[in-house]
């Protein structure tokens, strides 16, 4: 495919930037920093995307990914995982775009191109959807919190403010598929770190707002996108832990694995040090490699997701180190 054509792709396929402002969504705001934070995580988001639907391959997209700043790579990667996805679901052209954009500099990013994986599924007809047995059995959960994060951050009054779930999710085409909501509703947790505008106190009211069932997953999003995206300072992190409650050790769980994909990236910023202080007791370093001892060696127990069984793990090893109240 010509340069011309590419570049006609991108205009097609990518999203108006405009679609990610506090204002377009109707998300809460803060302040100015908090909303230039926020606003600047879509942003590269679509940068990604648009790198990743233009590039002639995989190493084109790599070379013109690693021209976004440290702070913001990451996102654009989760960006590329979808523009990847989308043209993997195409009806023409080849189906390796995620495999190759994996390879490389990517394999440091996998667990938000996965993630991004889930952002196309939300935008593909079902029949285009990547089959489960493609991808790593361990991350597709990833997927699943992708797909959450989309439709409560693009169709929120039907899954925030609604609080819609499906009877039944119908990927994977496993066992496994009975567990997807908890996936799902993390994905949907990390989206109300964006609705509430990092304001802990509305981010907080709208977890608990949802049925009691639900929130430990929604805690465990919303204490992922505070580690990761960050936006706030250890005494509002603090307060978010507060708020938590009896959910904390699901928010250090997900600050963990926040923690683990910044440090496999090798992008460790500040405010993830102090994210992690708070939520986890502990170094970024630390956290993550909790993460990886407590890694699960078989792919699925039973019809358990290993996805699942490695959160709950995670969590559980905080309650006995007391790092968070239990």
């Amino acid at each position: 495919m010509s340069r011309g054509l590419r570049a006609l792709r991108r205009r097609l396929l990518t999203p108006d930037v405009a679609e990610c402002s506090l204002a377009r969504r109707g998300f809460h705001r803060k302040d100015a920093a908090a909303q230039e934070n926020l606003e600047t995580v879509g942003a590269m988001f679509l940068r990604g995307f648009a790198h990743a639907v233009e590039a002639r391959c995989a190493e084109e997209a790599h070379e013109r990914l690693a021209e976004v700043p440290d702070a913001w790579r990451g996102f654009a990667y989760e960006g590329a995982g979808m523009g990847a996805a989308v043209l993997d679901g195409l009806p023409f052209g080849h189906r390796d775009h995620v495999a190759g954009l994996l390879e490389g500099p990517g394999e440091r990013h996998v667990y938000l191109v996965y993630v991004g994986i889930g952002w196309a599924m939300a935008r593909l007809p079902r029949f285009r959807w990547p089959s489960a047995q493609t991808l790593d059995p361990l991350l597709r959960g990833l997927v699943l919190d992708g797909y959450g994060f989309h439709q409560a951050y693009f169709h929120t009054r039907r899954h925030v403010h609604e609080q819609y779930r499906p009877a039944a999710f119908p990927w994977p085409a496993d066992g496994t598929r009975a567990h997807a909501h908890h996936a799902i509703d993390q994905g949907i947790g990390r989206a109300l770190w964006f609705v509430g505008g990092t304001d802990v106190e509305v981010v907080a009211d709208l977890v608990d707002s949802f049925p009691v069932q639900r929130r430990a997953d929604l805690w465990a999003g919303t204490g992922l996108a505070a580690t990761y995206a960050g936006g706030v300072g250890a005494a509002e992190l603090l307060r978010l832990r507060e708020r938590a409650g009896r959910f904390a050790p699901h928010v250090a769980q997900a600050a963990a694995f926040a923690a683990e994909a910044r440090v496999r990236a090798g992008i460790v910023l500040p405010h993830t040090g102090v994210a992690t202080r708070v939520l986890c007791g502990d170094t970024p370093e630390a956290a993550a490699r909790l993460t990886q001892d407590l890694r699960p060696e078989v792919p699925v127990n039973d019809d358990v997701p290993a996805y699942e069984t490695w959160r709950r793990d995670i969590a559980d090893r905080f309650v006995l180190l007391g790092g968070v109240p239990s």
